[in-house]
C-alpha cells in the first residue's frame, strides 16, 4: 500500500527516504536522500544523488541513527517489515515504484519523481510496462510515456498478452494503438484489443462496443485479407466489437482497390504487418 500522508514528526526529505525504501531501493540512495548523513560520509555520497529539497538543518531528526531506524520503521507501513527487492536492469520493478511516483508527484518532491521514473526505466519489464505507461499518462510524466511506447513497440506481441495490457483504459490503449511501429500483424492485434474489451466490459460492467469505442477507431482494417475480414465479421455478431460502418469501410476498400474513404493512417501498414497482396493498391503513392 502506499502512503497515505507524512507524518508530521517527519520532514519531507526524510519521508522521501521512506518512500524510496518502501519501493525497493537500495538503502544507500535512500540513506543519501534523507539529509540525516553529511554529504560526503561513507553513507551518503555527494555525487550519487541531485540535491533534494531539504528543510533547515535544525529541522532534521537530531541523531542519525534514530532517524534512520525511524526512516525504517515508516517504510515498514503496516506490515512491520521492509519490503526490498534489489533494481537490477531487466528485472521487474517493484510495484511500490509505481506507488513512490504517485506519492512523489502529490506531495511535490521533483527530485524524487525524477528517480523514480529513472528506476522505472532502467528496470521495465513486459509485465510491468502497460501499468508504468498507465502512470505516466495519469501523471503527466511524458519522457517515461514515450520510453515506455517505446519498449511496447519493440515487443508487441508479449505486451499484449500480458494482464497490464488488459488493464489499460480505453484513452491510453487508443494511444498505444495509433503507433505505426508496434511489431504485431494487425489481425492479432485485433484479437488482443477484443481480449481487452471483454476484459473491461466485465469489470465495468458495460457492453463490450462501449467500452472499447474509442480503440476500434484505431484498429486498421483495410489492411485485413478478404478471408479475414469475413472471419472477423463473423465474429463481430456475437460481441459488437468493432462498428458495422468500419467493416463496411475496409470492405469497400477491397471492392474499389483503393483505401477511398478511409482515414489515411489506417491504410498504413505497421512495422509488425504481415504483408499482403492488396496493399499495394492502399498506398496512395502506387501506380
Amino acid at each position: 500500500m502506499g502512503f497515505t500522508a507524512r507524518p508530521p514528526f517527519l520532514p519531507a526529505a526524510a519521508f522521501a527516504a521512506a518512500l524510496l525504501l518502501r519501493a525497493g531501493f537500495p538503502e544507500q540512495w535512500a540513506v543519501s536522500y534523507s539529509g540525516l548523513l553529511p554529504a560526503g560520509s561513507p553513507g551518503r555520497p555527494a555525487s550519487r544523488l541531485p540535491p533534494a529539497c531539504l528543510p533547515p538543518s535544525s529541522a532534521l531528526l537530531p541523531k542519525a541513527a534514530h532517524g534512520w531506524s525511524l526512516l525504517r520503521a515508516v517504510a515498514a507501513g503496516r506490515s512491520g517489515r521492509l519490503h526490498r527487492r534489489p533494481p537490477h536492469p531487466g528485472q521487474q520493478p517493484p510495484v511500490q515504484a509505481l506507488e513512490v511516483l504517485t506519492s512523489s508527484v502529490e506531495y511535490g518532491l521533483q527530485d524524487l519523481c525524477k528517480l523514480c521514473i529513472k528506476f522505472i526505466k532502467d528496470t521495465l519489464s513486459v509485465e510491468q510496462v502497460c501499468e508504468a505507461l498507465q502512470a505516466a499518462v495519469t501523471y503527466g510524466q511524458t519522457d517515461l510515456q514515450q520510453h515506455c511506447l517505446a519498449f511496447i513497440e519493440g515487443c508487441t506481441a508479449a505486451v499484449v498478452r500480458t494482464q497490464g495490457f488488459h488493464e489499460l483504459s480505453d484513452v491510453v490503449l487508443a494511444r498505444v494503438l495509433r503507433s505505426d511501429h508496434l511489431a504485431v500483424d494487425e489481425l492479432d492485434l485485433v484479437q488482443a484489443v477484443r481480449e481487452w474489451a471483454h476484459v473491461s466490459s466485465a469489470v465495468l460492467e458495460r457492453p463490450v462496443s462501449e467500452v472499447a469505442a474509442l480503440p476500434v477507431q484505431e484498429l486498421r482494417l483495410p489492411l485485413l485479407a478478404p478471408s479475414e475480414l469475413a472471419m472477423l465479421e463473423s465474429q463481430n455478431q456475437r460481441d459488437l466489437l468493432i462498428p458495422a460502418e468500419s467493416i463496411a469501410a475496409a470492405w469497400r476498400s477491397h471492392a474499389l482497390k483503393k483505401g477511398s474513404g478511409v482515414p489515411s493512417h489506417l491504410c498504413r501498414p505497421r512495422r509488425g504487418t504481415r504483408p499482403r497482396d492488396h496493399h499495394r493498391h492502399l498506398d496512395p503513392h502506387a501506380k
